[in-house]
């Protein structure tokens, strides 16, 4: 039985989280008085579902189940975890865990505020104990840091067990062990954020030219590195003290207006806003949203390769879901959803469909996502194993043109010790644009022959093989080439 999530107020930070739980498994409970919270909701979850299964190797649990509570106690009602993103007002909040409270007692509740102390949320509070903030970065659903803060009323119990909910669901939950005002993050985002206000202001640069200067230098870095390891980096081969002595003395150099604020007046915000509307304003926020949700995953992929920063949190995430796929058994109803991706410029021909080279990479990218999920990974490689692709048969049935997303199922059609046979569909939507039947051998890379897979391997593989027995085998499996269509 799914567990249950309540979402109270589903604006940006309350949809995000709605979709991070829903498509990890958990049933979703919505309440927000906003007449337009089911349209935004459906729409920051169009977004998430385009955007998070392209972040896993493993196949996604079956989503959750969504709904709008008319009432706040109707929504917390079975609630397993609660999360509180209504606006940064103290006395809306109160009311609010007052409500909650009423309903549904000893139940862990975060709030996804950016500023404001546990202590203070606490204020009031018939059971502080249960409350805590746990604040997430937009877009909730595909970053993966919530910063976990409690305070000295904070039930330890009920913190180890938000952290280990949040971890669940892909999260990195990063434990702040002193409640301070804006956390860690944002007492970062609010520093560069008044600089670049005095930028603006005194004429040294346009919103334009500060997001460049962030995203074009160090910004690349922090995203992969942090602060401190960057800087010691910096620091060449005598480190970060070197760094320190080099650069210390400029704390004392005017180079910062961060002790002084400018005056936030009607003046500075129509200038921050007019060149705002210049730089980003041909763009919708939805298509934003997307532009993005796309880089954030090329990035964020690109780590994951390399084991590194947020990469490595998508890496746990995903052994952790691959130990419970097969401790539940494997599904049989339908083929395995093992990728899903996007025709890129570079994959069209002269004619403006997708070449033939990039259906064998999609064909790549989904059978290397399923040898991962049965165990035959990198590491396996490494120990001198691996399956060798013998056979392969591409039958293209549509025109996949620039821009389509793609997803690409695998079903397995007969395996046992040495061989895997396979058939890969690669969909748009639910059209086959082209399917790809492949016979793979387990192979002993140093003897260069074919050998018996290993245990645990089999062990993963022969409950898929058995259970996909029982699904229609493909009309075209074992087509020869040029034989007519029946």
């Amino acid at each position: 039985m799914a567990r249950k999530a309540a979402i109270i107020g589903g604006g940006v930070i309350g949809g995000g989280w709605a979709a991070r739980f829903l498509l990890n498994g958990w049933d979703v409970s919505v309440f927000d008085p906003d007449p337009q919270a089911e349209r935004k909701i459906g729409e920051v979850l169009a977004n998430a579902r385009a955007s998070l299964p392209a972040l896993s190797d493993v196949p996604m649990p079956a989503e959750g189940r969504l709904s709008f509570a008319a009432n706040l106690k109707d929504a917390v009602e079975g609630a397993d975890y609660i999360q509180e993103s209504v606006s940064e007002r103290l006395d809306l909040k109160h009311r609010v865990f007052a409500e909650i409270q009423k309903a549904a007692k000893g139940v862990p509740t975060g709030s996804s505020t950016s500023g404001f102390k546990p202590s203070e949320l606490q204020e009031g509070a018939a059971d502080p104990s249960t409350i805590f903030v746990a604040h997430p970065f937009n877009p909730v659903y595909l970053l993966p840091l919530a910063e976990v803060v409690p305070s000295a009323k904070s039930d330890p119990k009920i913190i180890e067990k938000a952290k280990e909910i949040l971890t669940e669901i892909g999260m990195f939950p990063l434990h702040v062990r002193k409640e301070i005002d804006a956390h860690i993050a944002d007492r970062f985002l609010e520093a560069v954020w008044r600089e670049a206000l005095w930028l603006v202001k005194d004429g040294v640069a346009t919103t334009e030219e500060i997001d460049e200067a962030i995203r074009m230098g160090f910004g690349l870095r922090w995203g992969q590195m942090g602060l401190f390891e960057t800087y010691r980096v910096a620091g060449g081969e005598a480190g970060m003290k070197h760094f320190m002595a080099q650069f210390g003395p400029a704390l004392k150099w005017p180079w910062t207006k961060l002790m002084d604020v400018p005056e936030f007046n009607e003046e500075l915000v129509d200038l921050i806003a007019g060149q705002s509307d210049a730089q980003s304003g041909a763009y919708t926020i939805r298509e934003l949203e997307r532009i993005r949700d796309r880089n954030l995953i090329g990035f964020m992929r690109a780590l994951k390769e390399r084991d590194w920063g947020a990469g490595r949190v998508l890496k746990d995430h995903d052994r952790r879901r691959r130990d419970a796929f097969h401790a539940a058994g494997a599904p049989s109803g339908t083929p395995l959803k093992m990728a899903e991706m996007q025709v890129l410029p570079g994959w069209i021909d002269y004619n403006g469909h997708m070449t033939e080279s990039r259906y064998l990479f999609a064909a790549s990218e989904v059978c290397d996502a399923f040898l991962r999920l049965i165990g035959a990974d990198m590491d396996y490689v490494a120990g001198g194993h691996s399956y060798y692709t013998a056979e392969t048969h591409i039958m293209h049935l549509g025109e996949a043109k620039l821009g389509d997303r793609l997803a690409g199922t695998l079903q397995v059609l007969h395996a046992d010790e040495k061989r895997l046979h396979i058939f890969i569909r690669i969909l748009r939507g639910e059209e086959p644009v082209a399917t790809v039947e492949q016979m793979l051998l387990h192979v002993d890379m140093k003897a260069g022959r074919t050998c018996t897979a290993a245990a645990e391997v089999l062990d993963r593989l022969m409950p898929i093989a058995r259970a996909h027995e029982a699904l229609p085998r493909p009309g075209a499996a074992g087509r020869a080439v040029g034989q007519r269509r029946g």
